[in-house]
């Protein structure tokens, strides 16, 4: 087995005690990228000389005796909307190439403090608001298992990187499904953390995020194994003193009453869920039944009022703020695909809508947590449909399938209440994976990881793959 096909685990242990290099590792992901990205183009922006210059750093100070981070050696991907010291942040937009990072996003921190040495900047659409990872600036990424299907977005570059294995980890970001739907897309794991995990903020911006952001958006990991996940997470979790969201909450909590109570969801009512993605949901809730889970059908409380929110905020908080940068520097998919999505789910026209359902998010997150406390996980679908072809979204209905797909699937559940989400492969259809979203309650990742151990057991290891073509 060659380096690029380890996990992060795996490499980090062998670097660890000398079987490897840190030099190997690094070389052997660069290698597969030389191999893949041409047909795939998710890796970007690309810093061999860098990333191998690091890892002979790393490999003196193992020699020396130093202090060894859980990540030390590994390759890891970054995302082209999170500063990054040295490099462009440059959104996916023409207009931004050249905006350059002086300081580290605390997540690229707290990975580079880990011992992760980065070896590439990975795609996503412009302003990072599209489902498709496509751009005027980088071009079109495409997803390792079907070139005519999208591999998420937006983080569909990280997710495509992951699964090809060009690095085990990706760092991604979710503000309504970037990093879920790309792993989904992909078949991969993404852990989409909850509000206040994960320290995050791009020194580069000048100006403030508009509430809904500052509420909704955060960062995760995409990997291919469960161990991964917790890997991952523990690393980016050290805090920062600037980011006011943060929380120095344990990465494990209290154990939950037993057994652990699972509400199934399936099929949402009053929305079409694609019959593969249904049976991918039961197929996970029975891999829990069969571990001792109690997994039943039912509803979370007033889950369409909390989708209703979602798109209230997203509408009229997020879109006031991008709507201007976007029709000014956004390619012309990007502009179609806003002006689409403002069409057919326009802000409210109250001024005080947003103000309203900031009160009702309060409210329904109050019902949620009540709701985690006696069945801590929710199992849906991901996306309700199947990961749709590209361009989808420059028609109108094909637009209002994306969105409708978006209201049923409960990809927007976690940011509006600032939970975590992961995003697990189970099953298959075609040449693509089908998958599940496990919804646990604030800051109980633990949880949810636990359960994706016993659907990873049961469904397999994910291993990294060739290009489909």
């Amino acid at each position: 087995m060659q380096l690029w096909q380890l996990d992060a685990t795996d490499l980090a242990r062998l670097i660890r005690l000398g079987k490897t290099s840190a030099h190997e590792a690094v070389q052997s992901c660069l290698s597969r990228m030389d191999a893949v990205n041409p047909k795939l183009n998710a890796v970007v922006r690309r810093f061999d000389a860098e990333a191998l210059h690091a890892a002979d750093a790393a490999d003196k100070a193992r020699a020396r005796g130093d202090e060894l981070g859980p990540l030390h050696g590994v390759p890891v991907t970054t995302k082209i909307n999170t500063d990054q010291k040295g490099h462009p942040t440059d959104n996916g937009v023409v207009a931004h190439q050249h905006v350059m990072a002086t300081e580290d996003n605390p997540i690229l921190a707290n990975l580079r403090h880990a011992g992760a040495i980065f070896i590439g900047r990975t795609n996503a659409p412009a302003y990072s608001m599209r489902i498709f990872s496509d751009n005027d600036l980088h071009g079109r990424t495409h997803n390792p298992r079907d070139r005519a299907i999208t591999p998420g977005g937006s983080s569909g570059g990280a997710g495509a990187a992951v699964a090809a294995g060009i690095g085990p980890i990706g760092q991604g970001n979710d503000i309504g499904g970037s990093v879920r739907i790309p792993a989904y897309c992909n078949g991969i794991i993404g852990l989409r953390a909850g509000l206040g995990r994960f320290p995050s903020f791009n020194p580069s911006l000048t100006q403030g995020r508009p509430i809904g952001a500052q509420l909704m958006a955060t960062q995760g990991p995409h990997v291919r194994t469960v161990r991964d996940a917790r890997l991952a997470m523990a690393a980016m979790a050290k805090g920062d003193p600037r980011d006011t969201r943060w929380a120095d909450a344990p990465l494990v909590g209290p154990p939950p009453k037993r057994p652990i109570r699972v509400a199934l969801v399936a099929e949402p009512p009053d929305g079409f869920t694609h019959p593969a993605q249904a049976e991918a949901v039961r197929a996970a809730g029975r891999h829990l039944a069969a571990a001792g889970y109690a997994v039943e059908e039912i509803l979370p409380p007033q889950f369409e009022e909390v989708i209703r929110v979602w798109h209230v905020i997203g509408s009229a908080d997020v879109f006031r703020g991008l709507a201007p940068n976007m029709e000014a520097h956004g390619d012309k998919h990007a502009i179609a695909s806003m002006r689409l999505w403002l069409e057919l789910s326009p802000p409210a026209e109250d001024p005080n809508a947003v103000l309203d359902a900031l009160a009702l998010r309060d409210r329904l997150a109050f019902l949620w947590q009540e709701f985690f406390t006696h069945h801590p996980l929710v199992l849906m679908p991901t996306l309700a449909d199947l990961p749709p072809p590209f361009d989808e979204d420059l028609s109108r209905e094909g637009q209002r399938r994306l969105l409708d797909s978006l209201r049923v699937s409960f990809i927007a559940p976690a940011p509006a209440l600032g939970l975590p989400g992961l995003a697990v492969p189970v099953g298959t259809h075609g040449t693509l994976r089908t998958g599940v979203q496990i919804v646990p309650g604030r800051f109980r990742e633990d949880l949810a990881l636990d359960a994706a151990e016993v659907i990873e057991a049961a469904e397999g290891i994910v291993a990294p793959i060739d290009p489909a073509w």
